[in-house]
């Protein structure tokens, strides 16, 4: 497939927006992967009950994030290519399912950058397995991730 869709461009129709779009930028994208990059701001919200003196990332977070790049980003790309653009602005991405293992904290002010790779593309589902790795490099969670594609018709 050939690209039709900038990552700018994909960045613009996720629908996801602050304080809940977890995607800063979109640092490479095409039909086999997605590298997304988010800052956790210090004053995010879910920092003051969760933990409070020493706050922490909540997995489930960490989950939508991942899932922001690897199956809403990349998802959007893929449909574009699929549908065209007049089409696409019929859709929205939903999440499905997840395998996912938590293996490191994500702390406020950090950076993460999430790797995404499809497992599969059929029938507007997607499967990809999500890698998310913190400012210095350690592997923080990984797994599979799954959504959809569903006209708004």
């Amino acid at each position: 497939m050939g690209s039709i869709l900038t990552p700018e461009q994909v960045l613009e129709l996720v629908p996801q927006r602050p304080p809940f779009r977890f995607i800063d930028e979109l640092v490479e994208l095409d039909d086999n992967h997605a590298v997304g990059r988010y800052t956790f701001k210090m004053d995010e919200s879910f920092y003051e009950g969760h933990f409070p003196g020493r706050p922490v990332t909540p997995g489930v977070i960490l989950l939508e994030t991942m899932c922001q790049t690897g199956i809403v980003a990349l998802g959007l790309y893929l449909l574009a290519q699929e549908v065209g653009l007049d089409e696409l602005v019929k859709y929205t991405t939903l999440f499905t399912d997840s395998e996912v293992e938590f293996s490191g904290l994500v702390l406020p002010g950090e950076t993460v950058t999430v790797r995404a790779e499809p497992v599969f593309w059929r029938r507007r589902k997607l499967r990809a397995k999500v890698e998310m790795t913190s400012t210095q490099g350690t592997i923080v969670a990984s797994g599979v991730v799954s959504g959809m594609g569903v006209k708004l018709d």
